[in-house]
């Protein structure tokens, strides 16, 4: 069970950061209507709502470093619980943005899982 869950954590992980950082417009596949984001304290319900703040963001490209990933099973059925932290390197900035994100994946009828929480948050400091 516990490789399971981990097992899935890391690729999720992958799959997102992938698709952030390459076709960021496909990350609304993820989310469903009652998917909620806190990104830097903005709270944002919705696939339309969280698909237009992420593609909104003022930078086209990045890419993410993940430095580490702590998967737990929920005690919704199924679920797992996702914290990431690591860092991202924005076009033309030297230095890189450290940061931490919380996902919370709820399985599908189909097999996959899709995001119903999602808290984001850089660390200053």
């Amino acid at each position: 069970m516990e490789e399971h869950v981990e097992m899935v954590g890391r690729a999720f992980v992958d799959h997102y950061y992938h698709l952030f950082d390459k076709d960021r417009a496909a990350l609304s596949s993820l989310y469903q209507q009652t998917s909620m984001l806190t990104f830097e304290g903005q709270k944002i319900v919705g696939v339309e709502e969280i698909s237009s703040k992420l593609n909104q963001l003022p930078f086209d490209q990045c890419q993410h470093e993940v430095s580490t990933i702590d998967s737990q099973p929920s005690s919704c059925t199924g679920g797992i619980m996702v914290f990431v932290s690591g860092s991202l390197q924005l076009p033309g900035e030297e230095h890189h943005l450290r940061f931490s994100q919380m996902f919370h994946l709820i399985p599908t009828p189909q097999g996959s899982f899709y995001v119903q929480n999602d808290i984001f948050r850089l660390n200053y400091g």
